[in-house]
């Protein structure tokens, strides 16, 4: 007997509908956070033991609340986040069901990390991170800061660097005159100078004799950090009334393509000073006209 196509949906979607209210959907256990690396955790959970296992998917939808407010959803059971961690981590994950295009979700199970422990104001505050292009083909890494405004005399910050999983503390400082360091210097790093949007997690933490001394991290993105150095074997010369400056691409391992150049006019007589903008030339000479 042939059934109709409105009387197959309907029956589909009753099935369906019997199938959902029969079935409990259970919330993950042993949810745990772990720091796993600098400004890095492990997010790990497992499936409910009463959590049925037939005829459909399962994944499991994640929720980071602080310090960034980020969702997703995985099949695996766990996860790897990079945060800064100074001010704690928190996050929820559930179970998400999947049968014949329905879903359901299980309520929430929640973790957190508490903020590590520092008095008030003990942090370093305006941190900020350079790195260049070195001529042996190694990334440097030079970091500054400013001492927090509750920070002992005698407190000691120091300097690591993550880059994916490599880690190293500095061993090169520059200090205040209350000898407290202020500056980092890395001559060469494993950060990988062809490498886009990678990020480098700086970490500065702290002792002293009379306070806790507050952990501070920042995550830079690597390109946005590079400081382009400036063009090789620049020469000026005259020919006839013009004079013409030649130039090389600065070190560095973007293309050509990817750079703008300005030239300083100034006449030392005068004092006038001219700005010229050339935009990516197909060549490194330009021709100025002094007459």
């Amino acid at each position: 007997m042939a059934i109709g196509l409105n009387s197959l949906l309907d029956y589909c979607t009753k099935n369906s509908s019997v199938f959902f209210l029969t079935v409990q959907v259970f919330p993950p256990v042993n949810f745990t956070l772990t720091v796993s690396a600098l400004a890095q955790v492990l997010l790990r959970w497992k499936p409910s033991p009463s959590q049925e296992q037939k005829n459909y998917t399962i994944r499991y939808d994640v929720k980071i609340s602080s310090p960034v407010f980020e969702e997703y959803d995985t099949r695996k059971t766990h996860s790897f986040q990079t945060a800064v961690l100074h001010n704690g981590f928190s996050a929820h994950v559930r179970t998400l069901l999947f049968h014949k295009g329905l879903q359901m979700a299980s309520g929430w199970v929640t973790a957190e990390l508490q903020p590590p422990p520092g008095a008030e104001d003990t942090a370093v505050t305006d941190l900020s991170c350079i790195t260049h292009f070195t001529i042996s083909g190694a990334v440097s890494l030079h970091c500054t800061w400013l001492p927090g405004k509750g920070a002992p005399e005698d407190t000691k910050y120091f300097l690591f660097y993550r880059y994916e999983t490599y880690t190293e503390e500095c061993q090169d400082y520059i200090q205040d005159k209350w000898k407290r360091n202020i500056e980092c210097r890395f001559s060469a790093t494993h950060i990988v100078p062809d490498e886009i949007d990678e990020l480098v997690v700086i970490h500065v933490n702290g002792s002293s004799k009379y306070a806790t001394i507050k952990p501070f991290q920042q995550l830079f993105n690597q390109n946005a950090i590079e400081k382009v150095n400036v063009p090789r074997n620049v020469t000026a010369f005259l020919e006839q009334n013009d004079l013409v400056a030649t130039w090389e691409k600065p070190l560095s391992t973007f293309p050509k393509g990817c750079f703008e150049y300005e030239f300083y006019l100034i006449n030392l007589k005068s004092g006038n000073k001219q700005v010229i903008a050339s935009l990516v030339p197909k060549h490194y000479t330009l021709f100025l006209p002094l007459s």
